[in-house]
């Protein structure tokens, strides 16, 4: 079974950074980061692989958004920064057993989720 637990969401000033965390439970999988904003659908915002050597970004999100993972903690990060206040959103941890990140993109695509973590973004 499968436990995703995000961490690390919070109020932070535009311009600031913040760094969420995902605690997993029951093996190593390629894990990613969505984000859900209030009317939106959900977005993608980077995968990682199981051994944190590939990643992938939003196009929109790059270089603002870090990836990375400790799997000796089975945790997975995501570093933000110079946040926007259109970075307000709920961000969501996922997970699939997949081998490979190629293609992952959609919510479709990952079948395990945490509960989600609220980042608000004041300007």
């Amino acid at each position: 079974q499968v436990q995703l637990v995000e961490s690390g969401g919070g109020l932070v000033q535009a311009g600031g950074s913040l760094r969420l965390a995902c605690a997993a439970s029951g093996g190593t999988y390629t894990m990613a980061w969505f984000r859900q904003a209030p009317g939106k659908e959900r977005e993608f915002v980077a995968v990682i692989s199981r051994g944190g050597v590939s990643t992938s970004y939003a196009d929109s999100l790059k270089g603002r958004f870090t990836v990375s993972r400790d799997n000796a903690k089975n945790t997975v990060y995501l570093q933000g920064n110079s946040l926007k206040p259109e970075d307000t959103a709920v961000y969501y941890c996922a997970a699939t057993p997949s081998l490979g990140i190629a293609g992952l993109r959609r919510p479709s695509d990952f079948g395990f989720w945490g509960q989600g973590t609220q980042v608000t973004v004041s300007s």
